[in-house]
């Protein structure tokens, strides 16, 4: 199968940026002579993109513009979500006060960068968003307090999506990006949210936390140790992203499960356990288990097959050595928990 060129790749424009360019618009039209068909904003890194205004509507002393986000090709879910800015003005000495509109959520628990009770902005975005503001007070000599009302259509059915309800942020979808700029494939977005996920389990005053490969490991890690939904990191593939996180911001104890292909792959050292990102060394395997004819099987399910319990308890083992290196001697105990495909226990490592 051919791979694609990541550098033939399109890139696209988080929602943060999407909400930014929606404010300046509605700042043109509340203050300026018209509906903008464009806007052209400034990233943190000095990008000027410009964004095709979708809608525009004025009212009573208040506009609201929206864009429709454009992800390129990144596989994100917010692809295509239509974001809303209404302004309108606020109490002098007020300045840019941020409201959660519909679709937009609300943060309920601690550890994350916006304090609980307020809207799930995030600090770049918002950053952003009052940069637009007072430049266009500078430009039409009006007053920088203002109330920008962020919202996403369907916002609340795509968070449900996303690992906003683990995370305590209810009610919709967060406004996030870093740079503005959406890169097809960075799993950026993905590592972030684990990070997340630990400093909220932190807050939380967590003792255990587990990262799991996929669905069937999940559920089984999840009900064996009697965990909470805020206990459940969403790993995936990234075993070492979630590790090294935990060992700057250690939690006492963490748990890995996943099936045996991805978790002989970490035992073998790999920290990306995606099959386009690594590959289980089946040399390695022969010698580890003194047999030749493992060298030349397909996959470790296939070893498992022949060799049962004795090739699952050393991957288990191994896996958990190379956790515990990647901790880099961070105060956490580790347990691997090695699942087949029916989510049965097929080894553990304590």
């Amino acid at each position: 199968m051919e791979k694609t060129d990541p550098q033939k790749l399109r890139r696209g424009w988080t929602t943060g940026a999407c909400a930014t360019a929606a404010v300046k618009a509605a700042l043109d039209a509340l203050w300026g002579q018209g509906a903008p068909a464009r806007v052209t904003i400034t990233l943190p890194r000095g990008e000027t993109p410009d964004f095709l205004i979708y809608d525009l509507i004025t009212g009573d002393n208040w506009a609201e513009a929206a864009v429709v986000k454009d992800a390129g090709d990144d596989p994100d879910v917010t692809h295509g979500a239509v974001i809303r800015a209404r302004v309108a003005p606020a109490k002098p000495g007020q300045g840019v006060f941020f409201v959660a509109g519909d679709g937009v959520g609300t943060v309920t628990k601690p550890g994350l960068p916006i304090p609980v009770g307020q809207p799930a902005i995030n600090p770049v975005p918002r950053q952003m968003i009052k940069g637009v503001v007072h430049e266009a007070a500078a430009t039409y000599v009006q007053s920088a307090d203002v109330i920008v009302t962020i919202s996403v259509e369907d916002g609340a059915a795509l968070a449900e999506k996303t690992w906003n309800p683990r995370l305590g942020i209810k009610g919709g979808l967060s406004i996030l990006g870093t740079t503005g700029i959406v890169r097809p494939f960075s799993c950026s977005a993905w590592i972030a949210s684990i990070h997340r996920g630990i400093d909220v389990a932190r807050a939380e005053g967590l003792t255990h936390v587990a990262g799991c490969t996929g669905a069937t490991s999940e559920k089984v890690v999840q009900g064996l140790f009697d965990l909470s939904d805020g206990a459940m990191l969403d790993m995936g593939d990234f075993a070492g992203g979630m590790l090294k996180y935990l060992a700057r911001n250690p939690i006492d104890r963490v748990t890995i499960g996943g099936g045996i292909g991805k978790l002989t792959k970490l035992a073998q050292g790999a920290r990306d356990l995606h099959s386009g990102r690594s590959q289980v060394d089946f040399d390695v395997l022969a010698d580890w288990l003194e047999d030749p004819e493992v060298d030349n099987m397909n996959t470790a399910l296939q070893v498992f097959e022949k060799h049962g319990e004795v090739m699952s308890s050393m991957v288990a083992e191994k896996a958990r050595e190379q956790a515990i290196q990647i901790l880099r001697g961070a105060p956490i105990s580790v347990d691997i928990v090695v699942i087949d495909r029916k989510g049965e226990i097929i080894a553990q490592a304590q």
